[in-house]
């Protein structure tokens, strides 16, 4: 929607939280408020004079619950939804039910005490709605990806250093794989279609703290290789997948002819935490030509330059195609950088996977 603003309809029962989100869309230049209900029957009221862009959506609300609305809404009147929940585990849990049902996007509810703590909202706020716009979830129709708000923007350069590509010594294979909107089906469907010998994965998916451990959880019980959030610490190992937890970056390290992970605090990258970027550039100088990497549907550009790094380190780079794309933004920026090797649809992921663990890879194979 590159000419006009993105509707906004706020349902919360909390009359703080109203204001607050209230207060964030107005200031933000692509976002407009078009109304605020406390509960789901008060929102109908408000959409039958016109109909909103988007929905931020509370899953606690009176006289019907979120998910119920939810669902509603998707067998009624499809419209991109980003749901807002709790920090506990039921709200994990509502948060994961809420994609199932068609729901673009998850947050959790930001804390708003601080002006830091206001300024991360806005932003994950901000670019949740403008994901959730440009999205294929809910309508057919997908809309131009509008720009992100203007503002600071950190590199990779604040967590992790970068350094020329150099020569690094054959090891196991490994596999960095980074999404946003529209990942965690794309994952689901990655992920449960490898063996069980597959290897060692690294999975940045933009996801609030605590919710990428239920979503950890909930592909374990769907695969043949082990999925679990990510310890500072983990060793990769062949046949399980590590999430980096939400809030936090998570960085290879390499240990002789093995690799662990770190987990790691710092300022958001690429507008994230955790960062595909992050993760990328400390696969590029761990790994090198051991390493493939693959960037998934998403919003924003996240991963290009980390992907890039990759490419020039002689790891294997895929990026996902737009027409199995929810956003083809991610890939897209991937792509534009230079840093992509291969663009294969979202069927197609699991098999480069196969691919790489069959792939000799050649010592001190580098730059390109």
């Amino acid at each position: 929607m590159p000419n006009r603003q993105i509707n906004v309809l706020v349902v919360d029962d909390s009359a703080t939280v109203r204001s607050a989100f209230s207060a964030i869309i107005r200031a933000d230049a692509g976002l407009s408020l078009f109304a605020t209900a406390s509960d789901p029957f008060i929102a109908v009221e408000r959409m039958k004079k016109g109909l909103p862009d988007v929905i931020l959506l509370d899953l606690e609300l009176p006289n019907m619950d979120g998910l119920t609305f939810l669902k509603k809404i998707m067998s009624q009147r499809p419209m991109p939804v980003v749901v807002c929940s709790s920090y506990t585990e039921a709200g994990s849990q509502g948060a994961l039910k809420a994609l199932d049902l068609g729901a673009a996007e998850v947050l959790a509810k930001p804390r708003l005490d601080t002006q830091v703590a206001r300024a991360e909202a806005a932003v994950q706020i901000g670019d949740a709605l403008r994901a959730a716009a440009s999205s294929r979830h809910g309508d057919a129709t997908r809309r131009p990806a509008p720009a992100l708000i203007p503002g600071e923007k950190y590199s990779a350069d604040v967590v992790l250093p970068h350094r020329p590509p150099k020569p690094v010594p054959e090891t196991m294979p490994i596999v960095a794989i980074g999404a946003s909107t529209g990942g965690t089906e794309a994952l689901r469907d990655v992920l449960t279609a490898l063996p069980a010998e597959a290897p060692a994965i690294a999975v940045v998916q933009h996801m609030p703290e605590k919710f990428t451990h239920a979503f950890a959880n909930r592909l374990n019980s769907l695969c043949r290789i082990e999925v679990r959030e990510a310890e500072n610490g983990d060793v990769m190992t062949r046949g399980t997948a590590l999430i980096a937890p939400g809030n936090h970056h998570m960085i290879l390290r390499r240990s002789g002819t093995s690799y662990r992970v770190d987990v790691v605090d710092g300022p958001y990258v690429s507008r994230h935490r955790p960062s595909v970027d992050v993760l990328f550039r400390s696969v590029a100088q761990a790994a090198g030509a051991n390493a493939l990497g693959i960037i998934m549907t998403g919003m924003g550009d996240d991963g290009a330059a980390g992907m890039a790094e990759m490419h020039a380190s002689g790891a294997r780079t895929v990026a996902q195609d737009e027409a199995s794309s929810v956003v083809w933004g991610m890939p897209r920026e991937a792509i534009d950088a230079g840093g992509v090797d291969k663009v294969v649809a979202l069927q197609r992921i699991a098999k480069e996977i196969d691919s790489h663990a069959q792939l000799a890879v050649k010592p001190g194979r580098v730059a390109r």
